[in-house]
Formats: C-alpha cells, structure tokens, sequence
C-alpha cells in the first residue's frame, strides 16, 4: 500500500454520501430513504456501511429521529461539498466545448460590481441562455484567495493587481472624476488637474479598497493628511460624505455613468486632461480549467461595453 493511501474498503461512495446528507436534511430514515428514492432497509444499510467504513458512529437512531453526532455532522459537511464538487464535474463534462452551458462562479469589487454588472449580465444572459452565474462581490485580496482555492472561475478587479498564478485582461480604462460640495471654488475650474486637490481634504474609502490606494497615487496625498484619515465602506457613502462637506474625491466613471451621485447636493467635473486611475479587468487562475471562458468574458466586455478601451 502506498504511503499515506486509504484502502479502497475505508472509502465511502457517493451513494453514501447522499444517504448521510438526505438523513441530515429529512431528520429521520423514513424521510431520508423517500427523499433519495430507495428503501427504508437500503439506506438504513448504507449509513451502516459508512459507519464502518470511516471507523465512527455518525448517527443516533431513537424514537425522536436519527441525530447526527459531531462526528456525523463534521462528516455530512465534508460531503455536502464532495457532491457539489462532483456535480460540478458532471456539468463541466457535459458542458465541454460549449462555453458558459453550466455554473459560472464570477466575483465582483464593490467599486466595480453595482455599476457594471446591470450592464454586463444580461449581455451574457442573452448570448449564453445557458449560463447559470454565481455571482460574489467582495475586495479584490480575498477574491484572488478564492481564485486560488477554485471557489471562483473568475473575477472583475481594479489593475494593476500582481497575484502569482493569476492572469489578467484589460477590458477597459477608467477614468476618475472631481467630485466637490455644490458651490466649491474648484468646481469653477476649467483647468482642473491634480495637483489642485493637494490643499483640499480629500475623501477616500477604508482600508482595504484598491480604489483607495489609485486615489492616493493620482492626487499625491498620503494616509497621513488630514481628512484621508475618514473612510467610507461604499462609494454611495462617500458621495453622501462628499454632499455634507467633508472633504471631495475621486469618482470612477464608471460609477458616475452608473447614477452613484445622482441626487447628491455635489458637483462632479472632469480633469482638463482625462486621468484614467485605474484599469478595469477579469482574472482568472493560470490554466484553469475555465481560463477560456474567462478570456471569453474579458473579450465580451471589451467590445460590447467598453468599445474605446485601450
């Protein structure tokens, strides 16, 4: 036997697995067995035979109902996930050659998410029927972990972002806007550049954000200068914080073209020169099996989004 190998006779099947989840979820054998289409004495067979495959009591059978046992809880989860991860394969078998026919599991920044996505989903909606999306948002550190732990195929992200082992693609280049009190005298300008926001106490959203740090670079501040030290969790707060004169910011275009000041007592204008902050892109893990698809998504974008991005 190879080092560290399980004997085949200790490995549950799927099958076994599905009895222990159903027994789970139904709370009794006779609810269970229904539930998975076999008989009472079959799956009452098949929990025994999982019991002694993996050397534990996973079930307390009473008049009450069946209780799983920690042990029998710990091990229900675990094969909760398995027979996803199965199910997965199916589909992806099933699927080959025939690009988002199955779950697609995609992530999204809070930057980005809300103001591309009503954009950018029904576009794949309508070019793949078949497509089932999961969609996550959440900041771009844990997104490229999940990438990493192939609990996403793919992810819309703020670049430059350098993650080993993940591959990106530019969809476009967005470009950020002042955003002032109504009445601020910059508001005036028609020669509005960065270096004009040096003197002003500029807003920015917490740590955590990478629309944080773009910010920074383009107007020179530093997290030590009064007012950067105020963070925002949401684009839509830093608006409102923006209308209740805290301070100004930066606002990508892309939320300003999605309504995130719209209704705000603030006055937006852009640079004399256009200052593109940040790029938007997809990532994906390198060699993934859904690295295609995610090119594909990046592609879709780009052209029927984003037509002029670079």
């Amino acid at each position: 036997m190879e080092h560290g190998r399980i004997p085949a006779s200790q490995m549950p099947t799927l099958r076994q697995l599905q009895f222990l989840t159903a027994l789970r979820a139904e709370g009794s054998f006779v609810g269970a067995a229904e539930a998975v289409g076999v008989t009472q004495p079959t799956l009452s067979a098949g929990i025994k035979e999982l019991e002694t495959a993996l050397g534990a009591i996973l079930v307390e059978r009473g008049r009450a109902g069946a209780v799983l046992t920690p042990a029998g809880a710990e091990a229900a989860e675990r094969a909760m996930r398995a027979i996803g991860e199965v199910e997965e394969l199916v589909r992806s078998v099933q699927s080959s050659g025939e690009p988002f026919s199955g779950t697609f599991r995609l992530g999204a920044i809070p930057t980005i998410a809300p103001f591309l996505l009503p954009r950018a989903l029904p576009l794949l909606k309508s070019k793949f029927p078949k497509l089932r999306l999961q969609m996550r948002e959440d900041l771009t550190a844990r997104l490229i972990e999940a990438l990493k732990a192939r609990t996403l195929d793919a992810a819309v992200i703020a670049l430059p972002y350098a993650a080993q082992g993940i591959e990106a693609s530019v969809v476009a280049e967005d470009e950020f806007l002042f955003l002032c009190p109504e009445g601020h005298p910059l508001a005036r300008r028609n020669d509005l550049a960065p270096e004009h926001l040096r003197g002003e106490d500029m807003l920015l959203l917490e740590d955590g954000h990478c629309l944080r740090d773009h910010a920074l670079s383009v107007c020179g501040a530093s997290p030590g200068r009064r007012g950067s030290e105020v963070g925002a969790v949401s684009l839509h707060t830093l608006v409102q914080m923006v209308a209740g004169g805290m301070g100004v910011t930066l606002l990508p275009k892309i939320a300003a073209d999605g309504g995130a000041a719209a209704g705000a007592k603030v006055a937006m204008r852009p640079f004399a020169d256009p200052v593109h902050g940040r790029s938007i892109g997809v990532v994906w893990r390198e060699n993934g099996p859904r690295a295609e698809e995610a090119r594909l998504l990046a592609d879709l974008l780009r052209e029927k989004l984003f037509k002029s991005a670079a």
